[in-house]
């Protein structure tokens, strides 16, 4: 059985590696589902591990529906990602009614080749799940990332059997979402080839918490999406004219 591991950081990496693991999904901002990770963390990793690396290429939390300066950035960093020589990209497009944004998506594949493609957990939001697997199957995707649309993939087992059993190999169904020792077995008995977690350890590195705080619920609710308003920076602005 495969084990891809979430690596949230260059530790991390470094641990799935020595762990034992056959490959890892580098991200950061495991709180909202996973970000791109800078330049650095990516040659550092590429540099220094010899399992193969795929790379999130997500520009924002949120949703994952994107303006075209947004999809521009993603295009630069797939191809950050394979001038470093980087196994693959975990990425993908929904449109506004959360279909897969197929030609989008389309113009990502094409450009991360020969790179593997993996869609990533968007796809717990599309709305006809096995219509859109055969999407993807014609887009020439390599991989899905899913939790079979429910939080915890061992809720969604169902689904992921589902998908798996119509997928006629054409694609791979890789479970990911609170995947952990006690209850690995539940997908590798039903026949999975692979599985994606993270086996977070969460570590306080403050021996007292500070009096001001750097982090805001504000910006963790689904869907918030926060961006520096012309108007607000222009009345400010005004002010002190």
């Amino acid at each position: 059985m495969i084990i891809e591991i979430c690596a949230n950081s260059f530790e991390s990496a470094v641990a799935a590696q020595k762990a034992g693991a056959d490959r890892i999904e580098l991200c950061t901002e495991l709180s909202v589902g996973g970000l791109t990770p800078s330049y650095g963390l990516i040659k550092k990793t590429m540099e220094e591990l010899s399992i193969p690396v795929h790379v999130l290429i997500r520009p924002r939390s949120a949703n994952f529906t994107y303006s075209d300066h947004e999809i521009e950035i993603m295009k630069k960093n797939i191809l950050l990602c394979k001038n470093l020589g980087c196994a693959g990209i975990v990425s993908g497009i929904l449109q506004k009614n959360n279909d897969i944004d197929l030609i989008q998506t389309k113009q990502l594949i094409e450009l991360a080749a020969p790179m593997e493609f993996t869609f990533h957990r968007a796809f717990d939001w599309v709305n006809h799940p096995l219509q859109e697997m055969k999407n993807l199957i014609d887009l020439g995707v390599t991989r899905i990332l899913s939790s079979g649309q429910k939080n915890k993939a061992i809720d969604g087992i169902d689904l992921l059997q589902k998908l798996k059993n119509n997928s006629e190999e054409k694609i791979q169904i890789m479970p990911g979402g609170g995947i952990h020792k006690n209850n690995i077995l539940s997908f590798k008995n039903i026949g999975f080839r692979m599985v994606h977690f993270s086996a977070t350890d969460k570590i306080q590195t403050l021996p007292n918490f500070s009096k001001v705080k750097m982090h805001s619920n504000l910006f963790f609710n689904e869907g918030i999406l926060a961006t520096s308003n012309y108007n607000i920076i222009k009345e400010i602005i005004e002010i002190i004219k």
